[in-house]
């Protein structure tokens, strides 16, 4: 088991992609290598079967056996977060006393979506998954269609079992949970950078750093506006259609991953896939997973 505090040091938490075999079940091996990657990159933990991990696009069996694996493969060297949370507070409580069960050292709670309910029942939500075992909140307003204001997280960050909040609502926001003793991690990571380096926020919860990992270790440990600047082109490109249609398809561009995409995820367009090439390629190749980056044009397959 890992201390709040202990957790609360990881800067660098990467929402790390699911590989698939041509048969659409997860490449354990792929998997492990991507894991390996990070490691070696000086990642401070994962987020497994999060919405870059595609946990929306697998059933218990597989969130949680992928949970468990991680954990009891990586435990040791990466701080594990298991997105166990649901629109369903029944299912979210048994997944998250599965995945505490299974060695996972944290939880990942996101509040009900599309089937939305009142701050009383989004607040009684959030007490029942924090009372098994530590916990990240999830703010992404954008896929929830309901915003985690703080006069919902403030009352919320009293509860023993917060670590903190991932929080896709700027900045702004952030600074001021942190003035508050609250600890944030940017889910936006084109404002990652300044919301370590300017805002005083704990760290990232990357999708980018599943395809550049160590330059992202190097914008969480170092202000570097250039670095960050020069990045932006990539991440703004990572982020031109719903995640992680993008990011699926950098990595299968560069060869870390078989080109498998699981319905309704779909590759970017011919257009911008060539457009991601030359921003994948402008790198140096040893900054990014995999190799030198091709279109896929039409050598996918999509599994159902």
């Amino acid at each position: 088991m890992r201390t709040l505090e202990q957790i609360k040091q990881a800067s660098l938490i990467t929402a790390i992609k699911t590989p698939y075999l041509a048969n659409g079940d997860i490449d354990l091996a792929k998997y492990d290598e991507l894991v390996e990657i990070q490691i070696a990159a000086g990642v401070d933990g994962i987020v497994v079967g999060g919405t870059t991990g595609e946990g929306q696009l697998m059933n218990w069996e597989e969130h949680l056996m992928l949970i468990a694996h991680s954990a009891n493969k990586y435990g040791d060297k990466l701080l594990i977060v298991g997105n166990t949370g649901s629109n369903n507070t029944r299912e979210a409580i048994k997944a998250t006393k599965y995945g505490f069960a299974s060695g996972m050292h944290a939880a990942l709670q996101i509040n009900p979506y599309y089937g939305r309910t009142s701050i009383a029942g989004v607040n009684e939500h959030f007490k029942r998954v924090l009372d098994i075992g530590p916990a990240f909140i999830y703010n992404v307003a954008g896929r929830t269609g309901q915003d985690l204001t703080p006069d919902i997280i403030e009352p919320l960050a009293k509860h023993p079992n917060l670590i903190g909040v991932k929080e896709c609502g700027g900045n702004e926001r952030i600074a001021h949970y942190e003035q508050q003793g609250i600890a944030c991690w940017s889910g936006n990571d084109d404002e990652a950078h300044d919301a370590r380096h300017t805002h005083k926020a704990h760290g990232v919860i990357s999708v980018t750093s599943n395809l550049i990992p160590g330059l992202f270790r190097q914008l969480m440990d170092t202000k570097n506006d250039a670095l960050n600047t020069s990045l932006q082109p990539l991440m703004n490109w990572l982020f031109c259609e719903p995640n992680p249609i993008a990011i699926n398809t950098a990595m299968m561009m560069t060869g870390a991953v078989n080109p498998v995409f699981r319905l309704p995820y779909m590759p970017l367009s011919d257009e911008q896939q060539v457009e991601g090439v030359e921003l994948i390629n402008a790198l140096s190749i040893s900054d990014f997973v995999g190799k030198t980056a091709k279109p896929l044009l039409q050598d996918y397959s999509i599994v159902g």
